[in-house]
């Protein structure tokens, strides 16, 4: 009740005279809320994000540098750093996956390429957080802290540790032998706004790094949240590909390279998000993300089945899903 008291009193300072009422917009995984500001003439969003647990800073700053980049982000209208508030251009509330079917999906996307392209050709190092191997690990060990341990209340034995460290390590070797640019870090259809002009909407963003350049079609292509047939993600990912070499960017310029450094960089971030939704269920309580944790499972383990050098976690995720005994498996 507090916060909403300062809510509203900063409010009526940031829109002097007017007449709005709040109502609920979204929430996201963190402690960030959003409600859109009601006003005769329009609507605008108000961030409410806790300063004890957020920090509206990077934000700000990644909103800056992707609006100087030509991609349609909201732009900051008002801003109390201290009490954790910003006031937001309204990018309207049909997100992409609302909006994405077999008719649509195809120029939605091309929309989301082009845009992610934009972004990533304005890309230095220093403007973001490097995405470099300590990031890479930590977040991958959410999976054998969150998902083993406490969502299959396991305890990996000391060779299963030492597949995982394998894993872990050859993933990162890929993966920060890529290109890097500007890496969204959450471009997938929640986070994307059908929009009349400029489409898409990009929100989301304040978690942006300097890293591999195919995190972020991952994030697109092999979505949490949607299922699309694999020759389908293999067409669109060629699109990109073709688009991203005239364009400029550094990409390998044989596509099956291409194409197993966007795999790798997937099952890094599978196997963070099966930590992640584990976390939010277990520590957070919230239970909204465990329908889609048997799409991500695939997903990661489509890939394992693809590379030599992934299989052996195939082989450990096998052991752990049939809860099977250790003999009889070599790694």
């Amino acid at each position: 009740m507090q916060r909403e008291q300062q809510l509203n009193r900063w409010l009526e300072n940031a829109l002097p005279g007017a007449t709005w009422t709040l109502a609920p917009a979204s929430a996201d995984a963190s402690f960030r809320r959003y409600f859109r500001v009601l006003l005769p003439e329009r609507s605008l969003i108000v961030m409410d994000a806790p300063p004890q647990h957020e920090d509206c800073r990077p934000f700000v700053h990644v909103a800056e540098v992707f609006g100087a980049a030509g991609v349609n982000v909201p732009r900051v209208l008002a801003q109390d750093l201290e009490q954790g508030f910003l006031l937001l251009s309204d990018l309207g509330n049909m997100t992409y996956l609302n909006a994405l079917n077999e008719t649509s999906a195809t120029k939605l996307y091309d929309d989301a390429t082009d845009a992610l392209i934009r972004i990533q050709r304005v890309s230095r190092k220093g403007e973001f957080p490097e995405y470099d191997a300590a990031l890479l690990t930590r977040e991958m060990q959410l999976f054998p802290d969150w998902y083993i341990a406490r969502h299959l209340d396991l305890k990996p034995d000391d060779r299963q540790q030492a597949v995982l460290r394998q894993t872990f390590d050859t993933l990162n070797r890929n993966i920060l032998a890529q290109a890097q640019v500007y890496v969204h870090r959450d471009y997938h259809s929640r986070n994307l706004m059908l929009c009349d002009d400029d489409n898409p909407g990009i929100l989301d963003f304040q978690d942006a790094v300097h890293g591999a350049i195919t995190y972020d079609l991952v994030s697109l292509f092999k979505d949490a949240y949607i299922r699309w047939e694999e020759e389908q993600v293999l067409d669109w990912t060629v699109r990109y590909w073709e688009k991203a070499r005239k364009a400029g960017l550094p990409v390998p310029q044989d596509f099956a390279e291409f194409y197993r450094d966007f795999e790798w960089m997937g099952a890094q971030r599978h196997i963070k998000v099966l930590g992640i939704f584990a976390r939010l269920y277990h520590r957070d309580g919230k239970d909204g993300y465990l329908k889609d944790m048997p799409l991500v499972m695939d997903y990661l383990r489509r890939a394992c089945e693809r590379y030599a050098e992934l299989r052996p976690l195939l082989r450990l995720l096998d052991q752990l899903e049939n809860r099977a005994p250790q003999i009889g498996y070599t790694f």
